[in-house]
């Protein structure tokens, strides 16, 4: 449920926003950041997945040693929604799930059971001190610490607000999460990124049809 690093001593750690399959912009990225593989370690807030043109690179790149990514809600759905008929025809009428029918069954074990080892939350010790990831939200006034227990318990209720709250993004919860220094998160799409106490919101769009919609990666302890 919980992936935890030690600080990156040989290079550089970035954070990158919802992909959603567009990995062609996540390459002219780490091209402009001049982004070293020897070295430098990616981290990815979730939703590897759905809504672009690739996201079948979703294997491709979560086999690389220095990339790794929480589990967004889209990335869910891929061990979700086979095996259930109502969740399966949303997933790919409203939320992009369309390339999962073109997916032969032997690829679609892969990404069952690749998917099923994306942790729910991930912990980067950096300079700025502890840094988490995790992809909607955080529960309003609920510390790191009580949030990461939950987890690890499986609570269905911490899951589902971890997977999909917009409370935070939204405002309608502004306070820091106490017991972490900063936490980066995606699901809400703004035009740039969002800072709300010590929460940043970096989805800006990725996978989306819409005039500026960019994929964000950020050095994850830029102060």
């Amino acid at each position: 449920m919980i992936q935890r690093f030690p600080q990156n001593e040989q290079g550089q750690d970035y954070v990158v926003g919802d992909i959603h399959g567009e990995y062609h912009l996540l390459e002219a990225e780490l091209a402009r950041i001049e982004f070293n593989p020897e070295g430098d370690r990616l981290f990815c807030v979730g939703d590897l997945v759905d809504r672009g043109t690739d996201s079948l690179a979703a294997l491709e790149w979560l086999a690389k040693p220095y990339f790794h990514s929480c589990r967004g809600n889209h990335d869910n759905f891929v061990q979700s929604a086979p095996g259930n008929v109502d969740e399966l025809s949303w997933w790919v009428a409203v939320n992009g799930g369309d390339w999962w029918l073109d997916v032969d069954d032997a690829l679609k074990w892969r990404f069952m059971e690749t998917f099923s080892d994306l942790p729910m939350l991930l912990e980067v010790e950096t300079s700025l001190g502890l840094i988490g990831l995790v992809h909607a939200d955080v529960p309003c006034n609920m510390t790191w610490q009580d949030f990461t227990s939950r987890l690890e318990e499986r609570d269905p209720a911490v899951m589902e607000y971890a997977l999909w709250s917009r409370g935070r993004a939204q405002e309608n919860c502004t306070t820091p999460v106490a017991g972490i220094d900063r936490v980066y998160c995606g699901h809400t799409v703004f035009d740039t990124p969002k800072q709300v106490g010590n929460v940043y919101f970096i989805d800006t769009g990725a996978g989306y049809d819409f005039e500026g919609a960019h994929l964000t990666v950020l050095p994850i302890d830029t102060p």
